[in-house]
């Protein structure tokens, strides 16, 4: 399984590096997204559109705050942190819980696979919004899980068959 999964890594940082080649790099954690978020200027011409661009700009914030959060900050106060500061590669490194220059830190997105992420989520969002009807699976509830099985049982002596009055 160790020889797999560093042959995946291996993968994954070869085809990440053809596409930073392909297309540029971003300053990564979310922070091209979060940025990305305050650009949005249009206004709807109706509330359904109104409403809709609130959404995409919340959206744009997710993977910022969510990073922040799986690193057991504050998603909040990381985000505002990031917007505080006006300098366009400044996030928060999740690894170490510090803030800095994305790009001298090492940590970056290839604009390809963010454009393409951000483009894909659109399209999903667009089928959804336009679907009469949509199937999917329930969410499993969850049994409250272990606990001791009921009952008196065979005692507690293994090879003792037959003691179970």
């Amino acid at each position: 399984v160790e020889v797999k999964e560093k042959k995946d890594r291996v993968d994954d940082a070869l085809n990440a590096t053809r596409a930073a080649v392909e297309e540029g790099i971003v300053p990564g954690g979310g922070v091209a997204l979060l940025r990305a978020s305050l650009a949005i200027t249009v206004s709807g011409a109706n509330s359904d559109q109104t409403a809709g661009i609130a959404i995409v700009g919340r959206a744009l914030q997710s993977p910022a705050r969510q990073i922040a959060a799986n690193a057991g900050a504050e998603a909040s106060i990381v985000a505002g942190k990031i917007l505080e500061n006006t300098g366009p590669t400044f996030g928060f490194n999740a690894q170490t819980g510090e803030y800095g220059d994305m790009i001298a830190m090492g940590i970056v997105d290839p604009v390809k696979v963010v454009r393409t992420a951000l483009q894909d989520a659109a399209s999903v969002a667009g089928l959804l919004v336009t679907t009469e009807a949509m199937i999917a699976e329930a969410p499993k509830k969850e049994s409250a899980g272990g606990g001791m099985p009921g009952g008196m049982g065979g005692g507690g002596m293994g090879g003792m068959g037959g003691m179970d009055f």
